[in-house]
């Protein structure tokens, strides 16, 4: 079957493709904040956190933490109305890690999130290494409720360069908290970077292809930007390191597409870092474009998700 019609108008199994067929409606998400920490920030695995990560702790567009979890989801929505009619969304937990804190305090936090009657899913990002068995039991409570997202920070498979990002975890970590998730019937979406330092397009295709070998259920591709006041700035600063540019990283897009598990959710394939602290590469602020031409290009090159997954 032609992918265009398997997935609508995108060329690859899109997660707008997956919410209209799955909730029969469109699903805005509502990103906010918890509160958390992280364990590669207070000392527990280190102090600085990832080498890429900003002050906001990859929450840089979530609600405002002083707000109680009621309030922030009503400011989320008000932003939303001159996008969105419709009253259907899912409640992001973004900001940092947010299954490391207080149980008490998390189970609040999701629950007040969850028992809004327009949110339909909760999304909750978190790193593999901060899953007690006390969270992986409310996790389960909770989706009890209504469906409960995973999504886990695993950026790479090879392990200089988890260890030069400061990762903080070694990748059996990873795989022990996937099955635990997947036991309790959780959907888990994996973050991953493109173009670190160091990796060829060899090295990401071998994170594509481990992943088609795991019980995933959606991912993130995201390029690697460069904000200012990381760790990852200074060090760009000193030792420059290549970064593709838009037509170079659509065409390797395309490439990991090709390659990529065809029932597995596209939930990201690309990203906008703040403008504010976007130091590098600035072609990635003009999210319109980049879009656009991204569909553009998986349409001139034939594109589509899976075409050339039996072949890894």
């Amino acid at each position: 079957m032609d992918a265009t019609v398997r997935w609508g108008e995108k060329r690859y199994n899109s997660l707008d493709y997956y919410i209209k067929e799955t909730f029969h409606e469109k699903l805005y998400k509502l990103s906010l904040n918890a509160g958390c920490t992280c364990p590669n920030r207070d000392g527990t695995c280190g102090t600085r956190g990832c080498i890429f990560c900003s002050r906001g702790g990859s929450g840089d567009f979530a609600a405002d933490v002083s707000l109680s979890i009621p309030e922030q989801l009503r400011v989320e929505k008000e932003k939303k109305k001159s996008k969105y009619s419709g009253h259907s969304y899912i409640a992001y937990f973004q900001a940092y890690t947010n299954t490391y804190g207080p149980l008490e305090v998390l189970e609040k936090a999701f629950t007040q999130a969850l028992t809004d009657p327009e949110v339909k899913v909760l999304s909750i990002a978190t790193r593999p290494d901060c899953l007690s068995a006390e969270i992986l039991d409310l996790l389960e409570r909770l989706s009890l409720i209504k469906p409960v997202w995973i999504e886990l920070g695993l950026q790479t498979i090879h392990e200089s360069t988890a260890e030069f990002i400061r990762r903080g975890y070694p990748l059996p970590v990873f795989e022990e908290a996937l099955k635990k998730l997947r036991a309790l019937g959780l959907s888990v979406i994996v973050h991953t970077i493109l173009y670190l330092p160091g990796e060829s397009e060899a090295d990401m295709l071998e994170t594509i292809e481990y992943l088609n070998r795991q019980d995933i259920q959606g991912i993130k591709l995201q390029l690697l930007h460069v904000l200012k006041d990381t760790d990852l700035y200074d060090y760009y600063l000193e030792h420059p390191f290549f970064l593709p540019t838009m037509e170079e990283y659509l065409e390797f897009l395309g490439t990991c597409l090709c390659c990529l598990r065809p029932d597995i959710v596209i939930h990201r394939l690309t990203g906008d870092g703040p403008k504010s602290l976007l130091a590098a590469p600035l072609w990635t602020g003009n999210k319109r474009l980049v879009l656009n031409q991204m569909e553009k290009s998986f349409r001139e090159r034939d594109i589509w998700q899976g075409k050339h997954y039996h072949a890894l």
